[in-house]
């Protein structure tokens, strides 16, 4: 018991005082309002292993969700450098298919139908069934509506008697997008097939109709952290409510002010009304910034002043003869050719002056302003990548590489891990110093150079059967390992993500807030949107726009937002002061 209390003890040493309040709230409905780079996965996850160290949590009773594949991947990293392994950290999306999958041929009989892995093609064969010519873009815009329904908990009866009053998909009328989606979802019973939105619905369907399936769902877990609760959908919410039952053990993490995907359901006042619901729970604020500079901090905190559940951040306390912060600056371009050029030049003398290509993105609003930036920074010999084109662990080389070093691990054992993976890697092409020549063969050894740079982050005594395991792990988690290469990424798939320095481009009227975003509460969702562009930034932020496009069309004005940020113009190559 000595034992147990002593190593719970060090797992609070390092946290400061409201993480250490939080980690602390083992019981009962806790509401944690953690704000951008104050340190909430760590937070939670050493609450976590607090938890099952001090006994208050057996670890296989506790249930961790999250939103994405790569986050639940990074949780489990974490809990189990901590000592806490045995707790399931999982999507929603992954947990309710693991139920499913058990509790399936038990209540229903036979296998779980097929998941669908999208639903663009079973969408085609229903345009054709109404004999409509749909591109691919007007089915992925149905696509997202049918989510968009399923998650906000409506049928096609309740959708259709609103559907007039949304954006209705290319030039569908609302009668068309009703048929597609009836169509749909009938193709898809008589083909016995689930999309990913059924899998939370059926699970739900069955803890609220099967009792016995409620009662197991129950005993199995007791204990629900739920990070990113911002984002929670009405589904999600409702089927979180049905794992509960009675039981009140929930921590819920999040921070309003980083709620950017209510377009797709996501609703954050279940985060800023859990103290309504649960009048006892312990609520925590952690505003404490670890991430950014304190110039960074102020213009985060001056966009979102005033704004409903938005957090103070604080920047640290500078020590000694800290230099001083760059201010973020605002450039005005002429063209957006001209502000891709502006920026590549800058990335360049960043690297030139020694950051690391990987601390370096920038960050756009739709995918479209990327094309400009490749050229840019091709034109002047900058590695980049685009987040959300291919996958790391879908490259050929890192499959060939991945299974070469598991049959490797299985036969080699006792020598030095660098040795190890570092004799399997050379023999696909791998060297210590990197090809000079540019294209294919560099973009290759930066690959298989990500996956040597594990090795460097492997704990102490790890062998090379353990080290394999977890490389399998975040391939089947994607999560991926750091390229050197400057990220391009729109502001959406960012969040979560932070680098030294971030250029934030394009922010004009019709790109930050969007064209479309013309109610309060979608241009409310863009200032959040830019939020978490200005808060991904450590050291160094530069935001810029473009006073007209690249065929010189109609003249453009800077965003809005740029104008509460209080920051003076810099001038920009090929642009001007304004």
């Amino acid at each position: 018991m000595h034992v147990a209390e002593s190593g719970a003890d060090a797992l609070l040493a390092g946290l400061d005082e409201q993480q250490r309040l939080a980690a602390e709230a083992l019981v009962g409905p806790v509401c944690i309002l953690a704000g951008a780079g104050t340190g909430k996965t760590r937070a939670i996850t050493h609450r976590i292993a607090y938890g099952v160290t001090s006994g208050a949590y057996a670890p296989n009773r506790v249930m961790a969700l999250t939103f994405t594949a790569r986050a639940a991947a990074e949780l489990r990293g974490r809990l189990r450098h901590l000592g806490a392994g045995g707790v399931a950290a999982r999507t929603f999306h992954a947990a309710a298919l693991s139920q499913l999958n058990y509790f399936w041929p038990h209540v229903v009989g036979g296998q779980v139908p097929r998941i669908l892995d999208g639903k663009g093609r079973l969408l085609g064969h229903a345009a054709e069934t109404l004999r409509l010519k749909l591109d691919t873009a007007t089915l992925r815009d149905i696509a997202a509506e049918i989510e968009w329904r399923k998650v906000s908990g409506l049928g096609l009866e309740q959708y259709a008697a609103q559907v007039g009053s949304r954006a209705l998909p290319g030039r569908l009328t609302a009668e068309q997008t009703v048929a597609m989606q009836e169509t749909y979802e009938r193709l898809k019973d008589e083909r016995r097939q689930l999309d990913f939105e059924d899998v939370l619905l059926a699970m739900a369907g069955m803890i609220e109709s099967e009792p016995s399936v409620a009662l197991q769902v129950r005993e199995q877990y007791r204990f629900f952290v739920v990070d990113e609760y911002q984002d929670v959908s009405p589904l999600q919410h409702d089927l979180l409510a049905l794992w509960l039952g009675d039981r009140r053990d929930l921590c819920v993490v999040g921070d309003a002010s980083q709620t950017i995907y209510s377009f797709a359901g996501a609703r954050s006042d279940y985060l800023l009304d859990f103290p309504k619901h649960y009048p006892d729970a312990t609520v925590v604020r952690l505003e404490q910034n670890y991430r950014s500079t304190a110039p960074i901090i102020t213009a985060a905190n001056q966009l979102m002043r005033g704004r409903s559940g938005a957090l103070s951040l604080r920047p640290r306390t500078p020590t000694g003869n800290a230099p001083a912060h760059p201010e973020p600056a605002v450039r005005e371009y002429a063209t957006d050719i001209a502000e891709a050029r502006g920026v590549a030049q800058q990335v360049l003398e960043l690297v030139d002056g020694g950051t690391r290509p990987e601390d370096i993105a920038v960050l756009y609003r739709v995918n479209v302003q990327a094309a400009a930036l490749e050229t840019a920074l091709g034109e002047v010999g900058v590695s980049y990548q685009i987040r959300g084109s291919k996958r790391f662990f879908d490259l050929p080389e890192v499959k060939q590489a991945v299974m070469s070093l598991r049959a490797a691990s299985v036969s080699i054992s006792g020598e030095p891990l660098f040795k190890s993976v570092s004799d399997v890697l050379r023999s696909l092409g791998w060297s210590q110093s990197p090809p000079e020549a540019r294209g294919a063969v560099r973009d290759r050894w930066e690959s298989l150079n990500a996956i040597m740079g594990l090795v460097d982050q492997a704990a102490p005594g790890t062998t090379f059967r353990q080290f394999t395991d977890e490389l399998m792990e975040r391939q089947a988690g994607q999560h991926e390992p750091t390229v050197s290469a400057v990220t391009l990424a729109t502001l959406h798939s960012a969040k979560g993500l932070e680098w030294d320095c971030v250029f934030l481009v394009g922010l004009s009227e019709g790109l930050v807030p969007i064209s479309y975003a013309t109610r309060f509460e979608q241009v409310d969702e863009e200032r959040r949107l830019l939020y978490v562009g200005i808060t991904r930034a450590r050291r160094r932020l530069s935001m810029s726009w473009a006073a007209s496009g690249a065929q010189q069309r109609s003249p453009r004005e800077r965003s809005r937002f740029l104008a509460e940020l209080g920051i003076r113009n810099a001038r920009g190559a090929g642009g001007r002061a304004g």
